[in-house]
């Protein structure tokens, strides 16, 4: 588990560049948090980092957007699902046998019908400490071989936001 915190949402986009910069085909990250957490946010530079120039918007109500830059970007929003089945309404299964990179907001919902290889970004408020009230702690937890072969990797590329316990 590593531990960040950004102290703006511009500092929330340049941590999800950092990691895109690691970003590979196939790769799956599930997006946690509270509404307002950073989610869309964090897509946002992580879509910036791929060469995305294009608006990139919460899928909330469309349920899933795409993406074309350096890998093609699969931004999902399974908030409004009411039942695990309309995930594959979805096209999910074709969408993790390609070659682009899934961001899946609100993905801890679904993560029963997911393959257990992903990193999951979970974003929370930092409350009651002194500072700026967009402070956000993020956690990042690589499961699966994938990405805890490369958790060495995405220590360093969010060294300048991790938190004293975890480096």
């Amino acid at each position: 588990m590593i531990q960040a915190r950004t102290r703006s949402p511009e500092d929330t986009k340049n941590l999800a560049a950092a990691m895109a910069e690691l970003a590979q085909p196939g790769d799956l990250l599930l997006l946690v948090g509270d509404l307002g957490a950073g989610k869309t946010t964090f897509t946002q530079g992580f879509a910036a980092a791929l060469g995305i120039s294009e608006p990139v918007t919460s899928p909330t109500f469309t349920l899933a957007r795409e993406y074309h830059g350096r890998l093609l970007l699969h931004h999902l929003d399974v908030f409004r699902l009411d039942q695990i089945s309309e995930v594959l309404d979805l096209g999910l299964p074709e969408l993790l046998d390609s070659d682009g990179v899934i961001l899946i907001e609100w993905g801890d919902a679904i993560r029963q019908a997911l393959p257990n290889d992903y990193l999951e970004v979970a974003l929370t408020f930092i409350e009651g400490q002194p500072g700026p009230l967009d402070e956000r702690m993020v956690v990042l937890t690589p499961v699966g071989s994938g990405w805890q072969a490369r958790a060495d990797d995405l220590t360093a590329a969010t060294e300048p936001w991790l938190e004293a316990s975890s480096q």
